[in-house]
C-alpha cells in the first residue's frame, strides 16, 4: 500500500512539474522608472513601525542556533573520531 502511495505521489509530482507553463505569471514589462526607484516600500513601512528589528533578531537568533547545533555536530564528530582511532589501535595491537 505505501508504495503504492509513493508511486502515485511521485508520478503526480512528477505531472505538475512537467507543465510548468500553467502555473506561471505572466511576464511585465520593465520600465526605465522601475530602475529609478529608490524606495522600499515595504522595508520603509517595518522600519517605521520598528518591525524591522524583530525581523533581524529573527535571523540572527536563526543562525544562531545553526551555528550551535553545528558546533555541537562537530563536537560530537570528534569524539567519535577518537574513539573509532582508539579501537583501531587496541585492534592492530591485539
Amino acid at each position: 500500500m505505501y508504495k503504492f502511495l509513493k508511486i502515485t505521489l511521485l508520478a503526480l509530482g512528477l505531472a505538475l512539474m512537467s507543465a510548468p507553463d500553467n502555473y506561471a505569471q505572466e511576464k511585465q514589462k520593465i520600465t526605465s522608472t522601475d530602475y529609478e526607484n529608490q524606495e522600499v516600500a515595504m522595508a520603509d513601512a517595518m522600519r517605521s513601525n520598528g518591525k524591522i528589528y524583530i525581523v533581524v533578531a529573527t535571523i540572527i537568533a536563526l543562525f544562531a542556533g545553526i551555528l550551535v547545533y553545528l558546533i555541537l555536530i562537530d563536537k560530537k564528530i570528534g569524539k567519535l573520531e577518537e574513539k573509532f582511532e582508539e579501537e583501531q589501535k587496541s585492534s592492530v595491537s591485539s
